[in-house]
């Protein structure tokens, strides 16, 4: 491949959690690539989620989806079996919850499945570039991990870029108050390629077009 291609990734966070194997279904249905699935513990930060056996009920449901699991947790490590029993197809952690992140890439990869490393806002991208290769994505937080709903942070878009330049073939992913408009105009412009995307996805009443549009817009810049 000579360059990437854009990831659509729905972030459950924002689907009713009463019927979410439908609603994970209806975007996929719609084209989403990937489903996020957001993972927190209440302790890495303020709000808490859901977990593994939520992730092994969706994989029941859903055998050939793909679930990016981003944990917003203390102690990624611990949670590397379960998810992966449960059906991860992707692990993200935070590496400010882990002081040697390349061997927690690789028992990721032991385990079957991808590995992704996010960063929150305020952490430099110096903290990821040793190790940038050998993760399948990294993650650039666009928003304060922990809750749904808030606005866009385009100050971090130099990170995106610093990324894109150093790495043409990795995926970045960008999470957080993203949308049609400026703000995926905003990260594919610096570089980013996956875009998770909650609120504007779940609450539209038009699914499938915020989801080609985000395609859309990513593929233009690519």
């Amino acid at each position: 491949m000579s360059k990437v291609q854009a990831v659509i990734a729905p972030s459950l966070l924002a689907a009713d959690f009463g019927c979410l194997a439908q609603e994970a279904q209806k975007v996929l249905d719609m084209g989403a690539d990937t489903l996020h699935v957001d993972v927190m513990d209440g302790h890495f930060v303020p709000n808490m989620s859901i977990g593994a056996p939520v992730v092994k009920c969706l994989r029941k449901h859903l055998p050939n989806a793909f679930l990016d699991c981003h944990l917003m947790v203390s102690d990624p490590e611990k949670w590397v079996v379960d998810f992966a029993k449960a059906g991860a197809s992707n692990y993200t952690f935070h590496v400010e919850a882990h002081n040697d992140p390349a061997a927690l890439i690789d028992k990721i990869h032991s385990l079957g499945m991808k590995a992704g490393v996010a960063l929150k806002p305020a952490t430099p991208v110096e903290s990821v570039l040793p190790f940038a290769e050998k993760a399948d994505l990294i993650l650039i937080m666009t928003v304060e991990p922990g809750f749904g709903g808030q606005s866009f942070m385009g100050s971090v878009m130099p990170k995106v870029k610093t990324l894109r330049e150093k790495f043409p073939l990795l995926n970045v992913q960008v999470d957080g108050g993203l949308g049609l408009g400026e703000t995926v105009e905003t990260a594919a412009a610096a570089g980013a390629n996956v875009i998770v995307a909650g609120t504007s996805v779940f609450a539209s009443s038009d699914p499938a077009a915020v989801i080609l549009g985000l395609r859309n817009a990513v593929n233009s810049r690519m």
